[in-house]
Parts: C-alpha cells; sequence; structure tokens
C-alpha cells in the first residue's frame, strides 16, 4: 500500500529559493572557494550538492568539485551481510585533506546518517572543516549533530516520513509530508 500524503510542504520555485538562499549564505561563510569541495550523500544529497555547485558557478565564476558518498559501510543500523547487497560506489575524485568539505543530504533525521559520513570522510583523509548542508531539518536527533545550513526546519512526528522528490531522479520537484496507510 501506498502511504498517503499528508501535506505538500515544498513545490520547485520554493526548493530552488531554499537553495538560491543557502548558496548565498555559503559563500558568505567561505571566503575561500577554491578550498570548498561538495560531498553528496547517495542519493538526493548527491543532486542537492551539484545544485549548490552550480549556483556557486553562476554567482562566483568558481568551479566546485562534487563528489559521491556511500556511507553503507559506516551505518551502524546494517548488518554486514544486509551492507553487501547494497554497496554503491563512494566517487571523491578530489583530495579531501585539508580541504572545506560541504557535506550535503536531502533530510537530517537522527544524526546518524551523517555521523556515519563523517566518519566515512575522515577515513579518506583529514579535511580542515566539514559544514552540513540540508534541504530539510525534521528533528528528533539521536547525536548531538546540526546541520550549518538548513533549507526548511520542518517539524514532524516520529510516525511521518518526509519525501523528498527531486528532477534529477524523480522528475519532479517537490517535499512531500507522508504517513503509512491505516494511520488517521
Amino acid at each position: 500500500m501506498k502511504e498517503k500524503i499528508k501535506a505538500r510542504i515544498m513545490d520547485s520555485p520554493k526548493i530552488k529559493r531554499a537553495l538560491d538562499r543557502m548558496t548565498t549564505e555559503i559563500i558568505e561563510r567561505n571566503r575561500n572557494l577554491k578550498n570548498l569541495v561538495i560531498v553528496g550523500i547517495r542519493t538526493r544529497g548527491i543532486y542537492v550538492g551539484k545544485r549548490i555547485s552550480k549556483l556557486i558557478k553562476d554567482m562566483e565564476k568558481v568551479d566546485i568539485p562534487v563528489g559521491v558518498l556511500d556511507i553503507t559501510l559506516y551505518r551502524d543500523d546494517f548488518s554486514e551481510l544486509e551492507a553487501q547487497h547494497m554497496v554503491k560506489k563512494t566517487e571523491i575524485n578530489f583530495p579531501v585533506v585539508k580541504k572545506d568539505i560541504l557535506l550535503v543530504d536531502d533530510v537530517l533525521f537522527t544524526g546518524r546518517t551523517i555521523r556515519a559520513a563523517m566518519d566515512s570522510l575522515i577515513d579518506l583523509g583529514r579535511p580542515k572543516t566539514i559544514q552540513l548542508l540540508v534541504l530539510i531539518d525534521r528533528g528528533h536527533r539521536e547525536l548531538p549533530i546540526r546541520a550549518d545550513y538548513v533549507g526548511k526546519f520542518l517539524p514532524t512526528s516520529k510516525r511521518e516520513n518526509v519525501q523528498v522528490h527531486l528532477k534529477e531522479i524523480d522528475n519532479t520537484d517537490e517535499v512531500l509530508i507522508t504517513e503509512p496507510p491505516g494511520i488517521k
């Protein structure tokens, strides 16, 4: 059964405005853009990261490389057997040592994905800084992790789900709050 759509929170123009605002904040906070690299967490974090990179190029004429991070082996909620079937490829074709890394994900929830991503990045070398950008922060943290750049704070109940759809893979840009069927 499909999940029930409870609310449409963001559409394409709202997502674009959030990305524009966060890009401006990134430019203001990072004086040396040539030291900045973007690492998107699979899957939707990659496309949010690529959009941010393009916006920086449009605004500042600086190319920011974008890498892809798969954190499957670093998660604390997958068994080794499950992970073998789900592992995708990390594609970071630039050094991370002494770089300012902008780590990008679509939704920040418990913080466990971000912790796993930081573990994975540090295994590649010691960055100068790691900054976190998320399109949606829905609360319910289990670890002391906070995003530096947030598109939208979206308080939710734990039974609700947040679905981010991006045109690159879902053919539409939107953020939805959904509930499993049967919940009233």
